[in-house]
């Protein structure tokens, strides 16, 4: 029996790119026919990997709790086969901190990170734009400056052959190309002008739409792309002056109740009453910034995390002391409170390990009954204990 070596090359390629061997796919493809000298066809290859990702999607959505529906599938498969990492790394991550994983965390999730990406797109993109600018910018300012010394060169050899005009026709001939060349250097000169002038103007609507993109609209804090640039230049600012750094997560407390209560308007209200409150506490070297929907975050440089802690407890008794209404319905919202977790950044390794502590020990102030702030422990208890 002759073979068709293209057939085999593409079946080669279809059992590389779905992780099989040869051997694994002919034993998989001949249950049926244990013992058949054959080719397996591509149906036989295609249905076990096919039953393995299916199985792995409702292991997914079954170990989860979530309901099947278009959008957890999705979820499911992109977690699954590895389409969308971050989004299977924060799952993991909040998987073993004994967390569930909600509808309503998901929705969050992808909609921070959609968020991201196309704020990361406009953040690449400025910066392309501003670079451009500068350059044209200082080419222009070259440009207007040597036409204005040559404009000048060139009014000073018209008025010598003025000086000079009996010496005859052809002197006049040149005094009057010399004029005709510095009037056109001069409408140069306006146009550079000109073009410098809109290019500042352009200069300044684009640091107008980075502070835009920059900015959470509204609460009108740094957003969670502004907060990360300010904790990079906060951590390398005090590492350099041995200062001291604190890093804090706040979430308001049961914010879920209070939008099915009064509605989202309402919880946009609340919202930015405890982001008024948190900017209380800001200053040069305190920087607070909305990370997420009802969760805030807070850099304190130059104080020690005791000091940072009473900081962030006053602004949270501030909150907890106030009974706000509703002023659409004139129903009070009740008791608005806050929970808080704060890490020393410089007793972890990295950035990341001193943001992860903070959150675990937010965590650990929602698990104590909420309405307090809680320091980070270097050594945690185990997630189960935690839990």
């Amino acid at each position: 029996m002759t073979h068709d070596p293209s057939a085999r090359g593409s079946r080669s390629r279809l059992l590389k790119w779905l992780g099989l061997t040869d051997e694994e796919a002919t034993s998989e493809a001949s249950s049926e026919g244990a013992g058949l000298a054959r080719d397996v066809t591509a149906r036989e290859i295609w249905l076990p990997a096919k039953r393995r990702l299916l199985a792995k999607v409702a292991d997914f959505l079954i170990d989860h709790d979530l309901e099947v529906m278009p959008w957890t599938l999705e979820i499911a498969y992109d977690c699954v086969t590895g389409a969308k990492p971050k989004l299977a790394q924060l799952i993991l991550e909040r998987t073993e901190a004994g967390q569930p994983i909600t509808i309503v965390w998901l929705e969050q999730i992808v909609r921070e990170q959609e968020g991201e990406s196309s704020s990361e797109l406009l953040a690449a993109l400025m910066a392309r734009l501003e670079g451009t600018l500068e350059d044209f910018t200082s080419a222009t300012s070259h440009a207007r400056s040597a036409t204005t010394e040559y404009g000048a060169a060139l009014q000073q050899h018209v008025d010598d052959l003025e000086q000079v005009g009996r010496a005859g026709a052809v002197i006049t001939e040149l005094a009057a190309l010399a004029k005709a060349m510095m009037h056109r250097t001069r409408e140069i000169e306006q146009n550079l002008t000109e073009s410098e002038r809109r290019a500042l103007e352009l200069q300044s609507s684009l640091d107008e739409a980075r502070r835009v993109a920059d900015e959470d609209h509204l609460t009108g804090l740094p957003n969670r792309r502004a907060f990360e640039s300010l904790f990079e230049k906060e951590y390398a600012a005090a590492k350099a002056s041995g200062e001291p750094l604190c890093v804090a997560f706040c979430d308001i407390d049961h914010f879920k109740r209070i939008n099915d209560s009064h509605g989202h308007a309402a919880g946009d209200r609340v919202l930015k009453v405890v982001a008024e409150t948190l900017s209380q506490i800001s200053d040069a070297r305190c920087h607070v910034a909305r990370h997420g929907g009802e969760e805030f975050a807070v850099l304190f440089r130059a104080l020690t995390p005791e000091k940072a802690w009473d900081r962030l407890d006053h602004a949270r008794e501030t909150i907890a002391e106030r009974r706000l209404v509703n002023r659409a319905t004139d129903m009070p919202f009740g008791r608005v409170t806050f929970s808080g977790g704060i890490a020393d950044v410089f007793a972890y390794k990295t950035r990341s390990d001193a943001l992860r502590a903070a959150d675990e020990a937010l965590y650990a102030a929602k698990q104590s009954g909420r309405n307090c702030v809680m320091m980070a422990v270097q050594t945690p208890p185990p997630l189960e204990d935690a839990a």
